[in-house]
């Protein structure tokens, strides 16, 4: 199955969180940030991912799924490894 444009959105979102400190450190995703941002966040809410609708805290699956984003980020990313 293809990513389509919500589920890049999503990923983005997830790897804006400090992956050293994501149960620490949280983010807020205004109401004037971009349309497609402020959605991502509403979604990964309403999956669990996150504490709130604007963003919040990583639970504790949003955890795991925001480590398994960094890794594909930084597996795919080719100036890591140039």
């Amino acid at each position: 199955m293809p990513y389509h444009t919500e589920i890049v959105d999503e990923l983005n979102l997830l790897v804006k969180f400090d992956r050293h400190s994501s149960m620490q450190t949280g983010i807020k995703v205004h109401h004037d940030a971009a349309p497609e941002m402020v959605a991502a966040a509403k979604r990964l809410f309403d999956k669990g991912l996150t504490t709130q609708t604007d963003g919040g805290y990583l639970t504790d699956r949003g955890v795991e799924l925001a480590e398994k984003a960094h890794e594909l980020v930084n597996a795919l990313d080719v100036t890591e490894t140039a």
